[in-house]
């Protein structure tokens, strides 16, 4: 059966107070503006009746750019009223498809459909649970789940950086997201004591937003440093020297910490794993009777030498 379709007083809507994208790029408005200003609204709203006012369920930016054109009525499509619970979730189906979504605003709205299905059904809803109310892959709501750990603090700061128009935003979730994992990865191997972790996260978030640092996997080196600590490879009062070093420094980059400290022992490590693999395919070549192909005898004769130089005839 076709949707029928409404035409309603543009002043008569208003947003939806529980759709989980709270940022709306003006770039991006402008141009959807310059499209209905041309053609009009070709896809009608879908909103529900609260009394005498529309909410929309999808549309919001087609509303903005309508109110901003000063257009008296917008096509809609109306909906039944959904309470609290299955209006969030009905966002998310909705929704969540959409590159534009900011994640953050998406991670608290996800905390308060978690908040109110605990409610509800008098139990905290699994991950699965989680992901299949908004939509979302399991993945996805551990991802908005490490957002939520941060500190407040560090929300407001992204809140206010994802206001700024993209191209000027210095600061993303995944730097943040980033700092946090390294500075964790060192507190666990002891190589900096627990008041010193925020520390860390810091210096990584400030160097970010300064153009010190560039990469955004680039903290991930510590990582690494903690797995040469843990394997003896690097000792534990070196690495702390270099980790102070880098927070105590406003321009010191953590490639320069990762060459004073790791580099060599990662890329011998790294070597080692790739040696054993490669050990143990020539010993299934050997055990197979496999004949060699001339590409692969001249690849094995070059790395023979290349080995005799490294660790002598």
């Amino acid at each position: 059966m076709a949707e029928h379709v409404l035409s309603v007083e543009t002043r008569q809507i208003e947003p939806n107070p529980e759709n989980p994208r709270l940022i709306f790029h003006q770039d991006e408005l402008d141009a959807l503006q310059e499209s209905i200003r041309q053609q009009g609204i070709l896809v009608p709203l879908t909103v529900y009746r609260d009394e005498s006012i529309y909410k929309i369920l999808d549309g919001e930016r087609r509303w903005r750019c309508a109110t901003k054109l000063g257009l008296p009525k917008v096509p809609v499509v109306v909906q039944p009223k959904p309470d609290r619970l299955t209006n969030i979730m009905m966002m998310f189906a909705i929704h969540h498809r959409r590159n534009e979504w900011d994640p953050l605003p998406t991670a608290w709205k996800l905390r308060d459909l978690e908040a109110i299905y605990t409610r509800k059904h008098a139990a905290t809803p699994t991950e699965k649970q989680l992901a299949e109310l908004a939509s979302l892959t399991r993945g996805e709501v551990r991802r908005y789940k490490k957002l939520l750990s941060l500190p407040e603090s560090y929300q407001l700061r992204l809140m206010q950086e994802l206001q700024k128009p993209r191209s000027q935003q210095a600061l993303t979730v995944d730097h943040v997201l980033e700092a946090t994992a390294a500075a964790t990865a060192v507190l666990k191997r002891g190589i900096i004591r627990s008041d010193e972790e925020g520390a860390l996260r810091d210096s990584i978030v400030s160097k970010f937003e300064t153009g010190v640092l560039v990469s955004t996997v680039d903290p991930r080196k510590f990582a690494k440093l903690a797995r040469a600590v843990e394997r003896g490879e690097v000792e534990k009062a070196e690495a702390r020297k270099a980790t102070l070093r880098f927070i105590r420094s406003t321009s010191a980059t953590i490639r320069e910490m990762f060459s004073d400290t790791v580099e060599q022992h990662d890329y011998q490590h790294g070597a080692e794993q790739l040696a054993d693999r490669l050990g143990a395919r020539l010993d299934e070549i050997i055990e197979r009777e496999y004949e060699l192909s001339d590409s692969l005898h001249l690849s094995l004769k070059s790395l023979d030498r290349k080995i005799k130089k490294i660790v002598g005839a």
